[in-house]
């Protein structure tokens, strides 16, 4: 088995962006589309199966559900820049945000005192 990362073809990356609803993602064709669906669904022996068939689709799936910088990778993969979410209000960028885009110490009300 490789260590390396796995090298996913720009369309392959758009696939998989639309499936997981991600900017930069377009929609595959039904058979695509239920491929993605049985590889997601798919245990360990089945995934490993599958993988020898289409072995560019099954890593980039793994890669966007197990990996915590999958979509980005997936993004650079597919070659789209993402710009980064910032807060409405103070313009950073440290997360989580809320609905409004806003940051969680701009979400937190002001006390009608000015004091915390």
């Amino acid at each position: 088995m490789s260590t390396s990362s796995p090298t996913i073809p720009a369309e392959t990356a758009r696939h998989v962006l639309w499936l997981y609803g991600a900017e930069g993602g377009y929609q595959p064709g039904t058979f695509t589309q239920r491929l993605m669906a049985a590889i997601e669904a798919a245990d360990v022996i089945n995934t490993a199966r599958l993988r020898a068939a289409f072995p560019e689709l099954v890593d980039a799936i793994v890669l966007a559900g197990n990996s915590r910088d999958g979509i980005t990778r997936l993004q650079e993969a597919a070659g789209i820049t993402v710009a980064p979410i910032r807060c409405t209000r103070c313009q950073g960028e440290d997360g989580p945000f809320t609905d409004e885009r806003l940051c969680e110490p701009c979400a937190q009300p002001m006390p009608l005192d000015g004091v915390a």
